[in-house]
Parts: C-alpha cells; structure tokens; sequence
C-alpha cells in the first residue's frame, strides 16, 4: 500500500495490482491531477491489513476494481470488514462485469453505495467532489445505485473521447522485470470493434455513448516510453491494448508513424514491446517492419481450432487465417502466444480431438507451450444470454457453468483438466516454457550476442516440443476411451504431476546453465539500460 504524505486521503482504491493495474493507475492518476489525494491497496493483501490503513486515512470513497466477477466473493467480504470496523465511506466498484451487470453486483454486495459504469475516471472525479461540498451524489453521470429498494442508474457518461488528455498512470515504484529488464504496462488505445460472442469488451465499449475504439497520438505514446525508459531504465514496454489498433488502411498509417516516432525518438534497438492482436492483421510486411522497431512478442486469442468453434464464438475469422499467422510470425522470428478454448458450449468429442490436433500443428516445433481452457459464460456476454434462454446456464454470478451438449463431456472436462493441471494452470511447465522463451526473446535483442544461444534454443524447443506431445497425446487417447467406454484410466493426476515435476527439474536445469554462461554479458547489458537503483541479479532457480 501506497502511504501519502498527510493523515488523511481522500480516496482508496483496492484491486488486483499485477502488472502495475493499468486501469487502477489511471484512476489514481486522473484524481491526483484534480487535486485529491489517493492511496492503492493491493486486494490480496490481509484484509486487516487494509481495514486498519483504511480507518487510520478515513477516505470519502472507497474504489473497488474488480477485474473478474469470480472474485465477487472476496471482494463482499472484504467490504464487510471495512463496514464491521466502523468504515462510513462511500464504496464503489468498478470493472467490466459491475458495469454491464450492475444490479447482480448491488444484489451480491449490499455494502456497496454504488456502481462505477464503464470509463470510471471522470465518474470517480465527480463523485468525490460531490461528496466533499455534501452535495447529491445520486447526480453523477456514470453511476448506478439502489433507490426505493430498485437498481437505477443515473444518466450514461460518455466514453472519454481523446485519451491523451489523461495523464500518464501512477506506476510502481519497482517495475516487474525479464531477467533484470524492467518492464511496464503501456496503453495505445481503448476499445475493440469485433463482436466476439464470449467477451464482455464489445459490451462494455458500445453500451455507453461514444466512439468505441479510440487511439493515442503515436508521439504522445513514443514520449512517454522514452520518459520512462530515460526516467526509470524502462527497457520492456507490453502493450495492453484489448486489440492492437493495425486494422485497415486507418491502423497501418497509425502504426506507420507509431514506427517513425520510435525511430525519431532514437528508442529503436534500445527498447522492446509486446502487442495483443487479432490474426488476421499479421502479414509479413507490416510485421517485418514492427519486428525491426522492437515488436519481440504477440499475443493472439486463437480460441478454437474447429470452423464450427470459429462460429459459435463469433470470431469473425478462419481455422486458415490462424494458422498462417501463427507461420508467418515464425518466419519473422516473433515470439507469440496465445489463448484457445479447448472446450466451448458447443464442444462434442470429436471437436476436443480437433481442436488438439490443431494446437499440435502449431505447437509442435516447441517454439510455445501447450495452453487451452474452457470458456466461461461472463456476465454481459451475448453467449451468457443465449445458454441462459437454451436453459443451458449453470452456477451462479460468480461461478458461471453450463452443460454440454453431451453431458459425459462434464465429467470428461473435469477429469482432464485436474490431469492437465501441471501443464495449463498457474505457473504450469507450459507457461514456465513460455517464460523461458520470453527470456530468451528479451536477451537476444537487448544483451546478444549470447554464448551458446542457438544451442539453447534448439534444446529449449525440443523440450517443449515433448512436453507438447506428451499433453496433446493425452487428450487424444484419453478422449477417445472416455467417449468410447467411460474410461478414464488414462486422466492419472498422480502420473501427470510426475511428468510435470519431471519436465520442469530438466527446463530449469537448462535454462541455468544458459543464464550462467552469459551472466557477464547479461549484467553488461543491464547497465547500458540505464536501470536506476539497486540493480536486482538475475534469478538462478
């Protein structure tokens, strides 16, 4: 928790602050340039911990950031104790899903005065100014709230329609880092115009008024990196954009003077930056170009490998456009990642073995780790509504299910995830292969050349390329016996942990020896980044 300088604060904003929290950032930042005085909690720290700071500052507001509804819970409890302590402030929350779903977040956590909806710094302002003069709150633009035991809302504030007219984000102080790079999170755009059928984004961009998609000024952009690389030894800037704004003829004059701004700004081979995109913007030309201004890594929400999955999910795009994205940024020499549904509303045996053989395709060279989920119905998704009108929909607001199509893919789903757990979830072999690669990535272009890193890259890659096949192999053989017969002999967790444990003692172990090899040059390379403070040595696991 941030401290300020006097005894009192006038707003506490609490949330997740990983990756430095862009949205909690631009709160802060928008309420001090108005002249208030703000302290951010991280959510995960001990509730009294935060209780205690929060009575000792006695903020008007309390912010809530609430970034996916299955934290609901958490949040209320929170809440709970501040009121239970005797907190009078103002509670607020905000996010995507209070935004969209309102009445079901004032319903599950009664403490709370009001809701946030969509683009919250404006609204923010303006309700802590109307509280400070005693003033009717219920006024602000942007809110909804209770009135006469009914969820209303006050009148819809507009989408703020130049971005560069907020300030630059309240960063911490210490910066996440890539092997002793630091690393930011940075803001290119808001908004996304696809439509997909399982995302709240469209939702929450076109429900209130304004342009939905709109773009920073690429000087504006290119200046704050060079601030910060100039400032705070910035060397790693990843874009957090719903969608990287390269579409149509508007999107390549946009990331054309993004480049020449780099360029001018003599920031080129000095810094790196990490872009999330659709697949059909990758084309060899625009991405040679963004390649050579510092473009190290894309992200792609692929979602499904099956025409008909394509569909359901409203991706707008083929099984084709995937896969020669996928190529062309292996050609290119960009590091990618991506997001899959193994399981969608849809999903039939047969579409699972589909869709693994479609990542094995392009996982098998071992240049990714092996990733997959299920969707989940978010509240203020079209594919929320239309299960719920099927009497498909499952769980509850915070833990929202459906039912397969054909039910003995439930227990199926259930099953693989648990034995697929040491590969997919939190810190799994794969994404610890996708961070070894991120690492790699990130030296080669800020610290090469590397001792032995052709080398290490081709052991890296078989590595993985094995880690892959064994967990692609598993969903084929284990998805066949279990549709077959129900038998789920081949879904062990005990037998996957192993593999795992085993897969990441032989990852580490590599990744060592390279790391120590190339220490010299890597702390060499830390300090022409101009890192200020203690520099912090590259962690040997």
């Amino acid at each position: 928790m941030t401290a300020t300088a006097t005894a009192s604060t006038d707003v506490t904003l609490v949330g997740f602050k990983d990756q430095a929290n862009l949205g909690m950032g631009y709160l802060a930042a928008t309420l001090a340039q108005h002249g208030r005085s703000v302290e951010m909690a991280d959510y995960r720290h001990p509730a009294e911990e935060i209780v205690e700071r929060v009575l000792e500052t006695n903020p008007l507001v309390v912010g809530f950031s609430l970034i996916f509804q299955y934290y609901l819970p958490g949040y209320r409890k929170l809440a709970q104790a501040l009121r239970e302590a005797g907190v009078a402030a103002h509670f607020t929350m905000g996010g995507h899903y209070p935004s969209l779903c309102f009445d079901e977040v004032l319903e599950s956590v009664p403490e709370l005065d009001s809701v946030a909806r969509f683009e919250g710094e404006l609204t923010l302002v303006d309700l802590v100014d109307r509280l400070d003069a005693g003033e009717e709150w219920r006024e602000v633009p942007g809110l909804a709230f209770r009135r006469d035991g009914e969820f209303v809302e006050s009148e819809p504030r507009a989408l703020i329609h130049r971005l560069d007219d907020l300030p630059h984000p309240v960063r911490p102080s210490e910066p996440a880092q890539v092997v002793g790079f630091r690393t930011v999170p940075m803001l290119a755009s808001r908004g996304c115009a696809r439509r997909c059928s399982f995302c709240s984004i469209h939702a929450f961009y076109r429900t209130a008024p304004g342009k939905v998609v709109r773009t920073r000024e690429p000087a504006a952009i290119v200046a704050e990196m060079r601030e910060l690389y100039e400032q705070d030894g910035i060397t790693v800037f990843l874009f957090q954009d719903d969608d990287f704004p390269l579409w149509g003829k508007a999107g390549r004059r946009w990331v054309e003077a993004l480049v020449h701004e780099l360029h001018a700004q003599d920031l080129v081979g000095r810094v790196l930056w990490k872009i999330s995109c659709r697949a059909e913007y990758v084309e060899p030309e625009l991405f040679a170009m963004l390649r050579d201004a510092g473009l190290y890594l894309v992200y792609m929400g692929l979602e499904s490998g099956t025409e008909s999955g394509l569909e359901v999910l409203n991706k707008q795009i083929s099984v084709e456009q995937n896969r020669a994205a996928i190529e062309t940024l292996k050609e290119l020499g960009i590091l990618f990642e991506y997001g899959f549904m193994l399981f969608d509303p849809s999903s039939t045996f047969e579409s699972v073995r589909e869709n693994a053989r479609f990542l094995q395709s392009i996982a098998a060279d071992g240049q990714v780790g092996a990733l997959f989920c299920r969707m989940l119905p978010y509240g203020g998704t079209p594919i929320r509504d239309r299960l719920r009108e099927e009497g498909r929909l499952r769980g509850d607001v915070t833990r929202p299910d459906y039912d397969f199509l054909d039910p003995r893919l439930t227990d199926y789903h259930r099953l693989l995830d648990r034995a697929a757990e040491g590969w997919i979830h939190n810190d799994g072999v794969s994404h610890q292969f996708n961070w070894a690669w991120t690492e790699v990535g990130v030296l080669s272009r800020l610290a090469g050349p590397l001792e032995g890193v052709e080398a290490y890259r081709e052991a890296l890659a078989a590595l993985a390329a094995r880690s892959n096949r064994i967990l692609f192999d598993l969903v084929e053989r284990s998805s066949l016996a279990f549709e077959q017969d129900g038998d789920d002999s081949l879904l062990s967790p005990q037998r996957s942990d192993m593999i795992c444990r085993e897969l990441v003692e032989e990852l580490l172990s590599l990744r060592n020896e390279f790391i120590s090899e190339n220490q010299d040059r890597l702390w060499a390379a830390i300090e022409r980044s101009r890192v200020r403070g203690p520099i912090i040595s590259p962690q040997i696991f």
